[in-house]
């Protein structure tokens, strides 16, 4: 709706989650992403998505999440100095192992996913998992704010070239 990812949800929503820990991390400019012009800026951080529509019960199909990875690979293509990819749940890990495969990348075996798991692609650049910020995982405490920047600590951390 808005054309930008992760923006839009409702005060105290994913968006605000993810953002909150970005912002807390130095990558984002404001704590909310509320609309395409609300003056929020990413440093050093791209936002894109495994599957590009709401699905029923915001429970994307396997034919969803291939019918939307020609866009993903595109935005990646578009991303030359691309090193660390955070993948916000389960089903945006096993798309990015997809789209690695599509590639050509051998990726056996599969790593498994895990909040906080770090794996090294074939490739060199490190593929982090993480609990998606959807309200049920927040509002349960399955995935907490110190959670969650542990996580982009790691990304951080596996950078090869300083941040800014």
């Amino acid at each position: 709706r808005t054309g930008r990812a992760f923006t839009g949800d409702a005060p105290g929503g994913s968006s605000d989650f993810l953002m909150a820990a970005l912002h807390r991390a130095r990558w984002a400019s404001l704590p909310t992403s509320r609309s395409a012009d609300d003056g929020l800026s990413l440093r050093e951080v791209y936002v894109s998505i495994a599957v590009r529509c709401a699905p029923p019960d915001n429970a994307p199909m396997p034919e969803e999440v291939a019918r939307c990875l020609p866009h993903l690979a595109a935005e990646v293509r578009a991303l030359p100095q691309l090193q660390t990819v955070v993948a916000l749940g389960r089903i945006a890990f096993d798309a990015w192992l997809q789209l690695l495969a599509q590639e050509g990348q051998r990726v056996r075996p599969k790593p498994a996913f895990a909040h906080g798991s770090v794996w090294t692609m074939p490739d060199g650049r490190t593929l982090i998992g993480s609990y998606h910020p959807s309200r049920q995982n927040t509002n349960t405490g399955r995935l907490t704010p110190a959670m969650f920047d542990d996580v982009f600590r790691l990304a951080a951390r596996s950078l090869r070239t300083p941040r800014l």
